[in-house]
This record gives C-alpha cells, sequence and structure tokens, in this order.
C-alpha cells in the first residue's frame, strides 16, 4: 500500500510539473514578440539612458555628501526650535 501511494504522489508530481511547464510554454512570449519588447525598453533610448546617468550621478552626489556630514539630514530641515 505505501508503495503503491509513493508511485500515485509520484506520478501526480510529473504531472503537475508537465501541466505548469506546458501553461508556461502557452503564455510565454514568441521569439518575435521578445524581441520587440526588448527594442522598447527604456535601455535602448539613449536619450532615456543619458536622463537615467545623471540622475543615478545626482543621487550618488547627494548620498556622498549626505555621508561626509555629520547632520542628520533624514529629518529635513526644522528651523529653531522654541
Amino acid at each position: 500500500m505505501s508503495g503503491m501511494r509513493t508511485m500515485l504522489s509520484s506520478i501526480a508530481m510529473v504531472a503537475v510539473l508537465g501541466v505548469g511547464y506546458g501553461m508556461w510554454s502557452v503564455i510565454s512570449p514568441g521569439e518575435e514578440r521578445r524581441k520587440e519588447l526588448l527594442k522598447n525598453l527604456p535601455e535602448s533610448n539613449p536619450m532615456r539612458m543619458e536622463e537615467t546617468r545623471k540622475r543615478n550621478a545626482l543621487v550618488m552626489q547627494a548620498l556622498k555628501e549626505a555621508a561626509e556630514t555629520n547632520d542628520n539630514i533624514a529629518r529635513g530641515f526644522q528651523g529653531p526650535m522654541k
């Protein structure tokens, strides 16, 4: 009885994996669609990439300045306390 249960559970697992692979192959995009998606990615647009590089440089500069100061810049400016 235990051997039969093990064999049936193994067959069920293989069947579930097969169904999962079949569903994956049905919903995954074809080669033409994949190439079109890659072509439309933001990284493929040189102007967009340059904007991203500038933004990343500004963020890195702000992080560098924040690391060099002892002030807690996360709180922001709160003005004089009364």
